[in-house]
């Protein structure tokens, strides 16, 4: 019997409905473990339940899907954006545990900045997305997604710092499956690194002693096989644990300021979304319900305990990876991470990765992040023998990438932080509307003549 072969198109992209429900079921895997890293860590961060977190990723996965029509391979993990919304309204306390006391308060504020995405997506609908769009043409999205990537490159190396030799493995085996692979294997390249090096340091480590190589299970020997995400504790919720209006009033002025950063972000990685699959995704479903999904998802979330969502860069760097466009995969990884919602067992034993794994494997993801802005820039021949363009790009990436953690002010007494992305955003937002020759027409028809 001849073998079966996986059909590429002429483009190099993989015709996932050729591919059938067990490779599809592989592929989905493979997105929840590049999620899960970075969407564990906020609920580690703070105080938030893990479980909880998962649950609602899977859920606000699948919501934002409903909206966008079922048509933008996006998933939405734990958003870093509201860090410091949480770290002002619910710090964790002295001896490192959750202040559940004010996490729901937090929370609240969360969800409000969750209903700003509905504004800015109602304005959209009213006034057009060709009249928005003006003030986000590829000469500002190009170098915010080129900044995305290479933001959270420092991620990716200090988790590497922990184990070269581990992170290198990892590297060089997601390399050789991408690069040297056949069938399955090349598109599936993350699932199999990830597999392989933890394998590595299981058997060097844990077999053979190599201290610096050993995984620590005692995490995962201890964790209950099933469990119940918070959700079912009505009072670390916001309808059972906000009774304070004074409380609620500061925590929503503080935190839903923060929306007007996290929306700039949102359109920087639908339009890396975008152009990693060469459909344009603002024009049709419409960014109008992308924001609807976002929002409504980091709402949903927020709400019963969870924490703020968004659309998740690393996932973006697996579609570029794999060439597998089909939002179905990306919807069976939300529905892998309801499942594992109530495992803390499994919980326990991802997160028991080493740290180098994970950033051998960002390594990879990161980069492609970068070299998709690249790439929209290049399609949409911007022009930077002009010196608006060049200016416009410029100080988008240095403000990105030199302004570290943002820069926080006052005003009164409310408190606002803003991220060097989203400040980046804003300057090449206003630069361009301010420098004369514009030069870009959004359209639909744009975006096929730039993919021709």
């Amino acid at each position: 019997m001849a073998k079966e072969k996986i059909v590429v198109g002429e483009d190099g992209i993989y015709d996932a409905r050729k591919l059938g429900v067990p490779r599809m079921v592989i592929l989905g895997f493979q997105h929840m473990f590049a999620m899960f890293g970075a969407t564990v860590l906020v609920p580690l961060l703070t105080g938030l339940d893990m479980s909880t977190t998962l649950l609602m990723a899977g859920l606000g996965t699948l919501l934002f899907h409903l909206f966008t029509k079922f048509q933008v391979p996006a998933f939405l993990g734990s958003s870093f954006a509201f860090l410091g919304g949480y770290g002002t309204i619910a710090p964790m306390l002295e001896d490192g545990s959750p202040n559940k006391e004010m996490l729901p308060y937090a929370c609240l504020g969360v969800a409000c900045a969750g209903l700003v995405y509905l504004v800015l997506a109602l304005v959209i609908k009213l006034v057009g997305i060709n009249k928005v769009m003006k003030f986000f043409p590829p000469v500002v999205t190009g170098p915010i997604i080129i900044a995305i990537g290479l933001g959270l490159a420092p991620t990716a190396v200090s988790n590497c710092s922990t184990n070269w030799w581990l992170a290198f493995i990892a590297l060089a085996l997601v390399i050789l499956f991408n690069v040297f692979g056949k069938g399955m294997v090349k598109i599936v390249p993350i699932l199999l690194g990830i597999i392989g090096a933890y394998a590595v340091a299981g058997v060097v480590g844990n077999i053979c002693g190599v201290e610096a190589f050993a995984i620590d299970f005692t995490a995962v020997k201890e964790a209950k096989w099933i469990g119940i995400p918070v959700v079912s504790q009505w009072n670390q919720t916001v309808f059972g644990g906000v009774h304070d209006s004074s409380k609620a009033i500061t925590a929503i002025i503080a935190i839903m300021p923060i929306a007007l950063a996290t929306m700039m972000e949102h359109i920087g990685d639908i339009s890396a979304i975008s152009a990693t699959c060469g459909k344009n995704f603002i024009a049709d479903p419409g960014l109008h319900r992308s924001l609807l999904g976002d929002g409504l998802a980091t709402t949903f979330s927020s709400l019963f305990g969870g924490p703020a969502n968004t659309t998740y860069g690393e996932n973006t760097g697996v579609l570029a990876l794999s060439k597998v466009y089909d939002p179905r995969v990306v919807r069976i990884a939300a529905y892998f991470a309801i499942v594992f919602s109530f495992s803390p067992k499994f919980a326990a034993l991802i997160n028991s990765m080493p740290a180098a794994i994970v950033g051998g494997i960002s390594f990879v993801l990161y980069g492609m992040i970068s070299a998709i802005g690249v790439r929209n820039m290049v399609e949409n021949k911007v022009d930077f023998s002009k010196p608006r363009n060049t200016i416009i790009a410029a100080v988008i990436l240095v403000c990105a990438l030199g302004l570290g953690s943002g820069v926080s002010f006052s005003i009164g007494s409310i408190h606002i932080t803003l991220s060097a992305l989203a400040i980046a955003a804003i300057a090449g937002i206003v630069l361009n509307a301010v420098f004369p020759g514009k030069d870009f027409n959004f359209s639909q028809e744009n975006k096929e003549e730039a993919k021709a």
